[in-house]
């Protein structure tokens, strides 16, 4: 691991959580010197039909690289970035991108399940925190509230 942190990997989900998870990974860019990597994975999901698959995760894979250049040019201002995409499975897929883009820091959201929906759903997140190669900042459910909650008082 590297530190300061000079490589930081956010993946997103277009989401409040994903959004807190990029602010955080912005100022601590800002305060490294640092570029961040905004990742989007498209997950493969079987659906019978021949040839209907490819071109929808193709399909949703363009609209992605859009939404992320969006995203980065909303809330990524004055630091370096880039805008990846992969299509695959989540946890995989980002371990993947973390080891090519050489990831000092993966910051991402978690998404506060538990109980059957954890169960049966699983957590990304928690799979990349037990399994990284590098440090992993979570940012919880709530957390851009409750930041701008604090900076008002």
């Amino acid at each position: 691991m590297a530190y300061p942190f000079k490589s930081i990997l956010s993946p997103v989900q277009f989401d409040d959580n994903s959004v807190a998870a990029l602010t955080a990974a912005k100022e601590l860019a800002l305060t490294y010197d640092a570029t961040v990597y905004v990742l989007y994975v498209v997950p493969i999901v079987l659906v019978p039909g021949e040839g209907y698959i490819v071109y929808s995760l193709e399909e949703q894979e363009m609209n992605a690289k859009k939404s992320l250049a969006e995203i980065a040019d909303r809330h990524l201002g004055g630091v370096k970035h880039k805008i990846i995409t992969k299509i695959g499975e989540i946890a995989r897929s980002i371990f993947d991108v973390a080891h090519e883009v050489h990831a000092d820091l993966i910051v991402m959201a978690t998404h506060g399940r538990s109980g059957l929906p954890h169960f049966f759903l699983g957590s990304v997140a928690e799979k990349v925190v037990r399994e990284s190669h590098c440090p992993v900042l979570t940012v919880r459910p709530g957390a851009k509230a409750a930041a701008a909650e604090s900076a008002g008082s």
